[in-house]
């Protein structure tokens, strides 16, 4: 395999960073957006794209302002809410969402390391989880590594690895919809969102027959796909997500789906807490490989085994 370069590059304003390869710009991380309370401000990856240009990602959509692209989440933590839009209460009004004045936000302090120019790329940040009193309760050191970028196949990988330290004064209840009574409903940690045109492309699963479909929605499994034609150009793409590893006992769980939007998420806390003492850190680990085609299969088994964590 031939490997090419990543470029990256800081933008004048000191609020996103841009990475190509090939001269085509394949992602934009934002670390410092400009978002209302409501979405929970948060970095997020956006645009996304293959090697050869085409989207990957939505950018608030008219369902859920708060999603963009692929960005670290948290639906439920003690109370507060850093996910974005409401938050989800059993037994509430609305079908149990309700909007409340506990919107937290993460605040980028800065890059530990920042590659320019490299077969893989690093970018090293610690952010600041600040809830809605503006108490901080969470520091955090991520890592964004985009590697394996392949013109003759089309394909590319992102690692995306954090540790999540309490510094607050109480333990923190690290928790999902689910864990609040919604079944199904467990979405919380990194969460990709697809282009509409991948509304209800088939689901590709470790350990499931044929297309997952609903089957994957709370299994367990290495990995997951999505597969799905473009709109307004040819072809499509392939995006493949590894449920990766956590630190906690509580086991990762997938909420993926391709109706009534197409989703990725190895959510570290979909029907179960977890519990985070001061002092003490949670440490996450996932992949995604973006294919510049559709796949079946039998064609993406293989891949899975290149790109294992």
């Amino acid at each position: 395999m031939s490997e090419t370069h990543f470029r990256i590059r800081d933008d004048d304003q000191g609020s996103q960073l841009s990475v190509s390869v090939a001269d085509v710009e394949i992602a934009t991380y934002v670390y410092r957006p400009a978002a209302p309370r409501e979405e929970s401000p948060k970095p997020y990856v956006y645009p996304l794209r293959t090697l050869s240009g085409a989207p990957l990602g939505v950018f608030r959509p008219w369902d859920h302002r708060w999603h963009k692209g692929l960005q670290m989440t948290w639906s439920h933590m003690s109370g507060q809410n850093f996910w974005g839009g409401p938050s989800f209460e059993a037994g509430a009004a609305g079908h149990g969402y309700v909007w409340r004045d506990n919107n937290g936000s993460q605040l980028h302090r800065g890059f530990d390391r920042l590659d320019n120019d490299g077969t893989t790329a690093t970018v090293i940040e610690r952010l600041e989880w600040s809830a809605s009193t503006d108490e901080v309760w969470l520091a955090e050191r991520r890592t964004l590594r985009f590697h394996g970028a392949d013109l003759v196949r089309g394909i590319w990988a992102l690692d995306f690895e954090t540790v999540l330290t309490n510094v607050h004064n109480h333990t923190l209840e690290l928790g999902s919809p689910t864990t609040h009574g919604r079944p199904n409903a467990g979405y919380t940690g990194l969460f990709w969102r697809g282009p509409r045109a991948f509304t209800g492309a088939p689901i590709i699963a470790d350990g499931a027959a044929g297309d997952a479909g609903d089957d994957v929605m709370g299994a367990g499994g290495a990995w997951a796909a999505i597969s799905g034609e473009h709109d307004e150009i040819d072809g499509g793409a392939t995006v493949l997500a590894y449920a990766g590893t956590s630190s906690a006992a509580v086991p990762l769980k997938w909420f993926a789906r391709s109706e009534p939007f197409a989703c990725l998420n190895p959510s570290p806390a979909f029907d179960e807490e977890i519990k985070l003492e001061p002092g003490r850190s949670l440490e996450l680990r996932h992949r995604f490989v973006f294919i510049d085609r559709v796949i079946d299969r039998s064609g993406l088994e293989p891949l899975t085994g290149e790109f294992a964590l």
